[in-house]
This record gives C-alpha cells, sequence and structure tokens, in this order.
C-alpha cells in the first residue's frame, strides 16, 4: 500500500531487520500452525489469528481492531485465501499506525526554538534506561548538537556511575552529585551548567522506582519545578523507557507511569533479545503517546528512531 516508502539508509534497516528476527520467526511460525490446512480465511482462521497476536504481545485492545479490519476485507472479498494473509496483516497494521501522527522520524531531531532542549528520561531500574541516555547524547552529538547530561538518579550509586561511564565514553560533560543527594538540586546544576555552556541538549536521568507511586510523583514535580527556575519551559519532554522483553509488563509500566507523571514519549529497548516485538504496535496503538525510539542491539548505534513503516516493513519482510 502507498504508506509503505523506504526511508532508513540499507545499514539502518538491516540492524531492524536483525533486531526483530526472533519476534518475525515466532509470529511466522505461530501464524503457520494458525492457518494450517486451511485455504481461506474463515472464523477458525481469525480466531486463531487473533491468538497469535495477543501471544505476540501486540495486546488485547490492539488485536481486537487489527481482527475487525480483517473481518471487513473478508466480508468484502468472499474468497481470501490464506496465502494472502501475510499482505493483509501488513497493510491493515501499517493502516492502523498510520493513523497516529506519529512514528514518522527518521533522524535523530530536536525543536530548533528550543535552547538548551531539556529531556528528561524516567523508567523502572533494568529497563535500560542509562544506556538509552548514552546512546541518545552519543546520537545528538553526532548529529552536530552539544550535549550535558545530569545525574539525578541519586538513589543508587551504580546509577550515577553507569551515567559516568557513558558520559566518558561518548566524551559529553556530567554534572552529579553523591549518592544520596537532592535529585532536584542536581537537575538545577545540570540545567545552570548547561546555559553556561551554551549547551544544545541536556539529558537528565531521575530515579526508577515504581513501589511508591506517590513518592515518585512528588519527586519528578519537584525536579520539574526547580528545573523551571532556570529553563522555563523545562522539560520540553518525558521519555519513559520501557523493556520491550518484558511484554505485556511494559503496557503496565506504561501505565503505572503515565499515572505518576506526565510523560510525552517512549522508547522500547531490548528488541533484539526477545520474540515480544509486537508489544511496539500495541503501545504505539494504545498510548496517546508516541514511541520515539527503538532499541534493536547492544550497539552504539542500534538505538533508532522509531519509524512506524520501517518497523511493519521489516516486521512482515
Amino acid at each position: 500500500m502507498s504508506f509503505f516508502k523506504k526511508l532508513f539508509s540499507t545499514e539502518k534497516k538491516e540492524t531492524l531487520d536483525k533486531g526483530l528476527e526472533k519476534t518475525k520467526t515466532t509470529f511466522f511460525s505461530k501464524l503457520s500452525k494458525a492457518v494450517a490446512g486451511k485455504s481461506k480465511v474463515d472464523d477458525d482462521v481469525l480466531d486463531n489469528l487473533e491468538e497469535v497476536l495477543v501471544a505476540s504481545d501486540v495486546g488485547v485492545d490492539t488485536t481486537l481492531k487489527i481482527i475487525t479490519r480483517i473481518e471487513k476485507r473478508v466480508a468484502e472479498d468472499k474468497y481470501l485465501g490464506t496465502e494472502e494473509l501475510n499482505q493483509i496483516l501488513r497493510d491493515e497494521i501499517g493502516a492502523l499506525l498510520s493513523e497516529t501522527n506519529t512514528g514518522e522520524a527518521t533522524e535523530f531531531e530536536i525543536p530548533k526554538d528550543k535552547k538548551p532542549y531539556v529531556l528528561m528520561v524516567v523508567g523502572v531500574n533494568g529497563v535500560g534506561k542509562t544506556t538509552t541516555i548514552g546512546k541518545l547524547a552519543y546520537q545528538f552529538k553526532k548529529a552536530g548538537h552539544k550535549v550535558v547530561l545530569g545525574a539525578a538518579d541519586t538513589f543508587r550509586a551504580a546509577a550515577i556511575d553507569q551515567l559516568q561511564v557513558w558520559a566518558d565514553r561518548v566524551n559529553v560533560p556530567i554534572v552529579r552529585q553523591q549518592m544520596g543527594s537532592d535529585p532536584a538540586s542536581v537537575a538545577f546544576d545540570t540545567l545552570q551548567s548547561a546555559v553556561a555552556q551554551d549547551a544544545d541538549v541536556v539529558i537528565i536521568d531521575t530515579a526508577g522506582r515504581l513501589h511508591n507511586k506517590i513518592n515518585l510523583m512528588n519527586e519528578l514535580t519537584k525536579v520539574k519545578r526547580v528545573m523551571q527556575k532556570v529553563v522555563a519551559d523545562a522539560p520540553h519532554d518525558v521519555l519513559l523507557v520501557l523493556d520491550g522483553s518484558t511484554g505485556q509488563n511494559a503496557f503496565e509500566q506504561a501505565k503505572q507511569f503515565t499515572a505518576a507523571t506526565e510523560v510525552t514519549s517512549l522508547a522500547v529497548t531490548k528488541l533484539d533479545g526477545t520474540a515480544k516485538g509486537g508489544v511496539v504496535i500495541g503501545i504505539s496503538d494504545q498510548f496517546q503517546i508516541p514511541v520515539k525510539y527503538i532499541g534493536v542491539g547492544e550497539g552504539i548505534e542500534d538505538l533508532q528512531v522509531f519509524n512506524k513503516y520501517e518497523f511493519v516493513d521489516s516486521f512482515f519482510k
């Protein structure tokens, strides 16, 4: 269909294809079993397809939308062969995602009218939050921007040290204090330093704990309020990092975090090590929050901007 177009470089596309390999292999082996012995798309095939999509972590609500679309196609064309199912699925998932106004980017970009552009990163420990920050810093620096990191996850010494390792690796300045320091104080110092250095991008790491939503809410609200003393409209983006390999648990974390604070974009990591990549389709559709970045490998270049056209194309390649 017309909404599929080549946007990524060959190298970037190969990385995406490879990153989705496990998801794709598992999905299509389940799909083959779902249509085994059938020549036509009938109610049984659709029931089996529904199970395959839910089992692939696309999510119940999004699965039902996809099934409804395919039922409509079946009603219009009384005899749809199962051999056409791949193409129909590709078209309908692509069409579903094309209805959202997100997932259009092809490069790491920041608004030209925000300087410094302040990005606050949230997410539970272990989802790849620090790694995502490091890779973002690398991409923004590679694009010619001056980047400053802020280690406001002062709850764990390891978080501060890990961010320092990334700052050293990417060769960008970092503002840090001792473990146990006030996160808002670190954020304030980071923004002051960034303004003094005429930085383009500031990325603030925050504590990744959800055991007490009220505490998290209060802490993040305070961090935002203090940042606004330096940059009036900061943060410009609140990025929630989710571990794609946890499947439905990623949905749950998205619900919890969006209840605790305003989240404006999402990054879904660790897609290369899992068969649960369908979660990106569900999250893109279900949350009125754009998926901006996806992690499709361990290399420094393997954080990609999420482009829905390229994602669906790789998924069904």
